[in-house]
């Protein structure tokens, strides 16, 4: 009886449809001319193409076919000069950024029009695909916040000359895949800390300062791995973060710079040669 009951319990998990996101794209910039927009001839880094798009249309599509993104809002200073790239893409809302970020999503997350749970990643990442983002939001249940990285050995074994800046840990130097995951309410802690560790985030023991000098001396000292580190910055916010590890060495190439655009492009048409 018990065998019986275990197994339609398991089948009914097995059949329950996946939880469904709201995504927040950030398709802002930082105040002044953007290196790589000008570079391009572009007022907006979002606009800049890769493979014959702009950035935030491609980013904009991949969200679209997601079957876990159930509405996508796009935050940009002036929406209407991001417009018809975003429409291209599918369907999206498009908002006002306000002063900051971390201030942009919070006036968000958890409103009617952009219920919990949310995922957030920016325009810059035309690399993005509905497998990587599927993978990341499957690694985010059971906490209050989830972070995507990339360690440096998948990333350097696919492209062995590619440029990062790593965070050095004791397992391992991680890069950024600009995924995030905000489960719950309790997220609002790590958004109001967003803004002050924001300009930090390249170098790991001032972004664990934040959380008291002892933490601080162990990401010098690597003497903790960054999941960890992780979890302890999180107990100090009283929330549960999670380390979510990526096998996708593409999920951690944003477009900063004209290098990266030009990796974008190849792996782009690699693609494409394979389709």
């Amino acid at each position: 009886m018990y065998e019986t009951a275990y197994a339609e319990l398991c089948g009914q998990i097995m059949t329950m449809p996946p939880r469904k996101w709201s995504a927040i794209l950030l398709a802002g910039q930082r105040p002044g001319i953007d290196p790589l927009a000008s570079h391009f001839g572009e007022t907006y880094k979002a606009l800049v193409r890769v493979g014959g798009e702009p950035m935030v249309t491609r980013v904009v599509r991949t969200l679209c076919q997601s079957a876990v993104i159930e509405r996508i809002i796009v935050l940009a200073q002036e929406p209407a000069m991001l417009a018809g790239a975003v429409a291209a893409g599918g369907a999206a809302t498009m908002t006002v950024s306000s002063a900051g970020i971390s201030q942009s999503i919070s006036a968000l997350a958890g409103t009617a029009d952009v219920p919990w749970p949310v995922f957030v990643t920016t325009a810059d990442h035309p690399l993005l695909t509905v497998e990587m983002v599927a993978t990341f939001l499957a690694g985010c249940a059971d906490c209050d916040l989830a972070v995507g990285m990339v360690e440096r050995r998948t990333i350097l074994a696919a492209y062995p000359d590619n440029k990062r800046t790593w965070l050095r840990f004791r397992d391992g130097a991680w890069s950024g895949a600009n995924l995030f995951a905000l489960n719950n309410d309790r997220a609002r802690a790590a958004l109001d800390l967003w803004a002050q560790a924001e300009q930090d985030r390249k170098q790991a023991w001032k972004l664990f300062l934040h959380f008291g000098p002892w933490l601080a001396l162990r990401a010098i000292t690597r003497t903790i791995g960054l999941g960890r580190a992780f979890e302890l910055a999180g107990k100090r916010l009283g929330l549960k973060v999670r380390l979510v590890a990526l096998d996708f060495a593409e999920a951690a190439i944003d477009v900063d710079k004209p290098s990266d655009h030009s990796l974008a492009e190849r792996i782009l048409k690699q693609r494409s040669d394979k389709a």
